[in-house]
């Protein structure tokens, strides 16, 4: 009843009432509603949209922008003179967490700038940045089913927040008052003494300059390529459109069930390019459009899904993995235009290592971050200051940022150069799977795949922990046929080669993450989830191109050692972690 009388939310009050005049049946959600407090960290907060503090709501937003204000005021004392930005997606609750998180932070003392209407992500990411402000908040799920939203926070770097920035701010909201008693004025006074401004047409317009900025062949390419865009019921479809038409693509059609921003996602389950299923309106409207690409953003416009004709799919369409359009783009940035200074390119631990190979051959930098952009975002900037010129960084799951635009995944940028990539190769002649091909015969045919492992129950996370302990104590010596030669563990932040049982440091933040390099040239990585009894691995296999063969020849080598890989893997796993998945 304490969390009731301190819900500033009489919907979320009236929820929590009917749940416990409701028989025994209500216990078990009551139970999950209170098993704690939704838990603030490097991703900010994201949950259930619903009644109780382990879920998404007002009182929960309430504590904790109080708390990031206080942490705002305490790290940059001329905070107050700057800006912090808020905005959020087309979810349901987007707009009163918004308005609830703009009016908090004024409240607190600092200066917002609310974006009133539902905007992509990277737009949000690019105004903490153009306007050196010193923090920002979006409010979005991004691609999560549609009973989630989420918290998310920039820094006045204007990328997502790491440890021990994290931390403090937790620790901020441990002290915040009840929900109550977090002050939370209304808007329009707010607005009328200049505390909280609606965000000018000024920084989409400064958005979409940076945009053709980025441009490697501003006026290359056959840009008659014809295009399906789906923004999946989200926020990216004016923006998305706006830019290609700025570049020159003109031949756009947007999948009309799903052009409308809409929290409900009527037309799909699970807003996430990658889920099957997702993209069949998409490519149903590519078919009858007779489209030569097809580009998709999820609701928030930070990834990007890129499909290819393909005659012999049941589809039509062959989408490519986050590991392919990786590759494709970096190479792509890579190999055109111009260099003034040292260039570096970054990807996850857990991506493709493809696109090492290449850069390294090209004489770029390479570095391999941990899982998450804000990793990425923050390395990138640690380069910049070393004197590079930051190109590329991307990881497997559809995340892409393409120079310093945008200081986080923007899958806007990554459809415009996707688009001139696919128009520059169609002008001579070729197309995105040709430039695969290509790769392949050069740096070799990869293959990477993924599998997971999950233990239910009461002990399951335990079963989980004591896997990761017991691989990390003893490494497997083989995995199936295939000798592993060097073990690198990210807690330890050591690597060792085990031929000659010599280690050397890994330059990472500490993670509960270990990747086995075998003697084929193979790699698994392993690790936890962060939010469930589950493991997940993480396979990639390399075959080389053979002179006069194939290169499906090739990949399908390398698909089937990638196989024999993971069967062999999981039985071990299965070994260490009991019966059961």
């Amino acid at each position: 009843m304490r969390w009731i009388a301190d819900d500033p939310d009489p919907a979320t009050r009236d929820e929590l009432r009917g749940l416990l005049a409701q028989p025994d049946s209500a216990s078990t959600e009551l139970e999950d509603r209170f098993a704690g407090l939704l838990t603030f960290g490097t991703a900010g907060l994201r949950g259930i949209i619903g009644a109780g503090p382990n879920r998404m709501n007002r009182a929960v937003v309430a504590r904790a922008t109080w708390g990031l204000a206080q942490a705002i005021r305490s790290a940059a004392p001329e905070a107050t003179a700057r800006l912090v930005v808020v905005g959020g997606d087309a979810r349901r609750m987007s707009p009163e967490l918004s308005e609830d998180a703009a009016a908090i932070l004024a409240a607190a003392g600092l200066r917002v700038v609310l974006f009133r209407d539902p905007v992509p992500t990277p737009l949000i990411g690019f105004a903490v940045k153009h306007l050196r402000a010193s923090g920002g908040v979006v409010i979005t799920a991004s691609h999560n089913p549609p009973e989630y939203n989420g918290y998310k926070v920039y820094w006045e770097n204007a990328a997502q927040i790491v440890p021990p920035v994290d931390a403090k701010i937790a620790a901020a909201i441990d002290d915040a008052p009840p929900a109550r008693d977090v002050p939370r004025p209304e808007l329009a006074p707010l607005m009328q003494r200049g505390l909280v401004s609606v965000a000018p047409a000024e920084l989409q317009r400064a958005y979409l300059d940076a945009l053709r900025a980025l441009s490697v062949l501003p006026p290359g390419g056959d840009r008659r390529l014809r295009i399906v865009y789906t923004p999946l019921h989200g926020t990216g479809d004016a923006l998305v459109r706006h830019a290609l038409s700025e570049a020159g693509f003109a031949n756009v059609t947007s999948v009309r069930e799903q052009q409308a921003p809409d929290g409900s996602f009527p037309t799909i389950s699970f807003p996430n390019p990658e889920e099957p299923g997702t993209m069949d309106l998409a490519f149903a409207t590519a078919t009858r459009a007779g489209a030569d690409l097809v580009l998709a953003n999820d609701p928030d416009a930070d990834r990007l899904a890129v499909a290819l004709p393909d005659a012999t799919t049941a589809s039509g369409w062959l989408q490519l993995t986050g590991n392919q359009l990786g590759t494709l783009l970096g190479h792509y940035l890579l190999t055109r235009g111009t260099a003034t200074r040292p260039r570096a390119v970054l990807a996850s631990i857990v991506s493709s290592p493809l696109l090492g190979r290449i850069a390294t051959s090209l004489g770029v930098h390479y570095e391999e971050t941990l899982t998450g952009f804000k990793w990425i975002a923050n390395r990138a900037m640690e380069l910049e200051r070393e004197g590079y010129e930051f190109v590329f960084g991307y990881e497997e799951a559809l995340g892409y940022c393409i120079g310093g635009v945008v200081r986080d995944k923007d899958g806007i940028s990554a459809a415009v150069i996707a688009a001139e990539m696919a128009s520059s190769l169609r002008e001579h002649g070729r197309s995105l799977r040709d430039e695969l091909d290509l790769i392949a015969r050069r740096w070799g045919a990869h293959a990477s795949s993924q599998r997971s492992v999950t233990r239910k129950g009461a002990t399951g996370a335990a079963a989980i922990s004591g896997m990761m302990d017991r691989l990390r104590r003893s490494p497997p010596p083989r995995v199936g046929d295939d000798e592993v030669v060097s073990v690198a563990d990210y807690e330890s932040l050591a690597r060792t080669d085990v031929r000659r049982n010599v280690a050397s440091p890994l330059n990472l933040p500490r993670s509960n993450v270990l990747a086995f390099e075998l003697a084929s040239g193979a790699r698994i990585i392993a690790r936890p989830s962060g939010t469930e009894p589950k493991a997940k691995f993480y396979f990639d296999a390399r075959e080389e191109v053979r002179a006069g063969e194939p290169v499906s020849a090739a990949e399908s080598r390398a698909y089937e050692a990638l196989r024999r890989l993971s069967d062999a893997f999981a039985r071990l796993s299965e070994e260490e972690t009991g019966d059961g998945t």
